[in-house]
């Protein structure tokens, strides 16, 4: 009896391509391999390993509770300021380092690309997941810091896993931006940091968005992350600003980001392996 084999055709794609996301589902054994291949360089030969989940958020607290919690008195929502500060640079460090992981990522597996045939939208992908280790370790250290300042969370936290897919898609969408952009030019790399410490003030991560009125809020909510920061307070805190408008806004926006990014994605990757 003779077995099926399945013959795949590589053309040069013509135009804007379809996205072709069932190809990303029988690759999906090679998309884990990515992921934990990631993991491992990511704390290959280092002292501390996964520790590094945890310094990263936990000392920017401690800078953001001295600058703006004590010395601007910068006000939290009637929260803890350092708690304040943690609950939002959680999904902020996950966010930030899914940029820098996947802007990176095709030119850093230059040589795979140029060998193997897979779809390319593995490995931006696979960078951004890789990093929900560390997002769940950073969350442990947060369940900690809300025991030990007597927080107990609502019946909000069950929105918590849409608040992280939204922290997923909105990191996925801008990752697959730069790093195609990234591929023709390199600039990217050299802008990224810039990019990445703007985002960061502009995100209510130091200050509430409360200090804006209803109307601004919204309007602010063009920042995707403006969205999941303050869903994650809602949600965990029990603070009293209301992320329904913000939430709606950031998604929308978030999704616009992630169907741009994978339509823009594909139209390039037809040039990767000439350009790399």
């Amino acid at each position: 009896m003779e077995e099926s084999v399945q013959v795949i055709r590589i053309e040069p794609s013509k135009g804007w391509v379809a996205l072709q996301l069932k190809e990303l589902w029988a690759y999906r054994e090679l998309l884990y391999f990515l992921i934990w291949r990631d993991v491992k360089v990511r704390y290959k030969q280092t002292a501390l390993g996964a520790a590094w989940a945890i310094i990263q958020p936990v000392f920017t607290m401690i800078v953001f509770s001295l600058f703006f919690g004590r010395l601007a008195k910068i006000p939290s929502d009637g929260i803890p300021y350092p708690i304040f500060a943690y609950a939002a640079l959680v999904p902020w460090t996950f966010f930030s380092q899914g940029l820098g992981q996947a802007a990176n990522s095709l030119v850093g597996s230059s040589n795979l690309l140029k060998k193997v045939y897979f779809p390319r939208l593995s490995v931006p992908i696979a960078s951004v997941l890789s990093g929900l280790i560390d997002f769940l370790i950073a969350f442990i250290v947060l369940l900690g810091m809300m025991l030990y300042y007597g927080i107990h969370p609502t019946l909000n936290v069950i929105w918590l896993p849409f608040l992280l897919l939204l922290t997923v898609i909105t990191s996925l969408g801008v990752s697959l931006w730069l790093s195609a952009l990234n591929v023709h030019f390199r600039d990217v790399r050299h802008v990224l940091p810039f990019l990445t410490q703007f985002w960061l003030f502009a995100t209510p991560i130091a200050y509430p968005s409360s200090l804006l009125s209803e109307s601004w809020r919204t309007l602010y909510s063009i920042n995707p992350m403006v969205g999941v920061v303050e869903g994650f307070r809602w949600a965990l805190l029990g603070v009293e600003t209301a992320p329904g408008p913000m939430l709606i806004v950031s998604s929308l926006v978030a999704l616009a980001l992630l169907v741009g990014g994978v339509f823009y994605f594909r139209r390039l990757e037809k040039t990767f392996a000439d350009v790399l």
